[in-house]
């Protein structure tokens, strides 16, 4: 699907080209580009006033055509899955090629990442994406009331990454309150035994995705770091405002301080799978010390019992009328011996 959005009274005016059908849903956060849009005729001078074009699940042809309407190349699904930078960072044919990897359904319990690309010209922005981020919604919302800049694809550009920021960071705000809620279950484990350990492996299953989502999130950001860094060293060669410029600095802060929230979560993740193994370690060792204890209890009655179980022909014990009733009475007294014992070192 490619929609086109034209600069009308201070607001950006969606249109869809004619010819597009509209995608399939996507898994979080699908069907919220440019809702009820308006059709235009697949022609370049549709493209050519549009000042920025939004690809959603392109198909060739349509790659085919906004490469004939603007003159720049389109990148596809598989270009944009390079992960070096030299694929992901460039200029070509006068327009400069940012990808970013971002994440979508961030409200659900299992974000997914996707590549973005951001295709800079002179006159137009052209994005490709195969997902729905509600981050584009929320960058309309803002634009259309007037709360960000969007009369230059410069301008829109910036303003779709402080979105995908907010995003990632409202994920980084979630994943600190699982985090937090994770710890004080490890540190307050309460119950039997047999709860605990079902615990532990609930715990273990949560610490882990957990784990999963934020090394999610840090190459996210990581990718965006090096996007909003490229771009502005293209701001510093076109010499745009310095408004664009500051909006960058604040955005490379932004990301830098969510990277380093990041980086402190991860550490206190690997701190409670640490936490959660030592404390599961200890479980363990108690149950082997139990099982060690009650065989350290019963070799002494198992030494006599062994010892008049032989029936050599010359012992004194086999014809006394009282030796069974002391055989046993000794095997208990020895085993409570031992138990005493252990019972006194705190073994027990």
């Amino acid at each position: 699907m490619i929609t086109i959005y034209e600069r009308s009274n201070g607001q950006l005016m969606a249109r869809q080209l004619a010819g597009d059908q509209p995608p399939a849903a996507t898994a979080g956060e699908a069907g919220e580009t440019a809702p009820g849009a308006e059709f235009l005729p697949a022609t370049p001078e549709a493209c050519a006033n549009a000042i920025w074009l939004d690809l959603v699940n392109p198909t060739r042809d349509e790659e085919r055509r906004i490469e004939g309407f603007i003159g720049v190349q389109v990148p596809t699904r598989e270009e944009m899955a390079e992960i070096e930078v030299s694929s992901r960072l460039y200029f070509e044919r006068g327009a400069h090629y940012m990808t970013a990897n971002i994440l979508y359904a961030v409200d659900s319990p299992e974000p997914q990442g996707t590549a973005m690309t951001f295709i800079l010209a002179d006159k137009h922005l052209i994005t490709v994406r195969y997902a729905e981020p509600r981050a584009v919604r929320l960058f309309l919302n803002r634009a259309n009331a007037g709360d960000t800049s969007c009369d230059t694809p410069l301008a829109i550009m910036v303003g779709l990454l402080e979105a995908i920021i907010d995003r990632e960071a409202d994920l980084i705000e979630r994943l600190q309150l699982e985090t937090e809620k994770i710890a004080q279950n490890i540190f307050d484990m309460k119950g039997g035994q047999k709860s605990r350990n079902a615990r532990f492996d609930i715990t273990l299953r949560q610490i882990g995705r957990v784990g999963e989502i934020s090394a999610r999130v840090r190459e996210s950001l990581l990718s965006l770091g090096r996007v909003i860094t490229y771009l502005t060293q293209v701001v510093g060669l076109r010499q745009d405002g310095e408004a664009i410029r500051q909006r960058l600095r604040t955005e490379e802060k932004d990301v830098q301080s969510l990277s380093d929230h990041v980086q402190y979560l991860t550490n206190r993740i690997n701190f409670m799978l640490d936490a959660t193994l030592g404390m599961a370690t200890i479980e363990q060792n108690q149950i082997i010390k139990l099982f060690s204890v009650a065989a350290v209890m019963l070799m002494p009655p198992t030494l006599i019992a062994s010892i008049y179980g032989m029936n050599f022909k010359h012992m004194p014990e086999l014809a006394w009328e009282w030796g069974y009733p002391a055989a046993l009475l000794l095997m208990v007294f020895s085993a409570l011996a031992f138990y005493a014992y252990f019972r006194r070192r705190g073994w027990l």
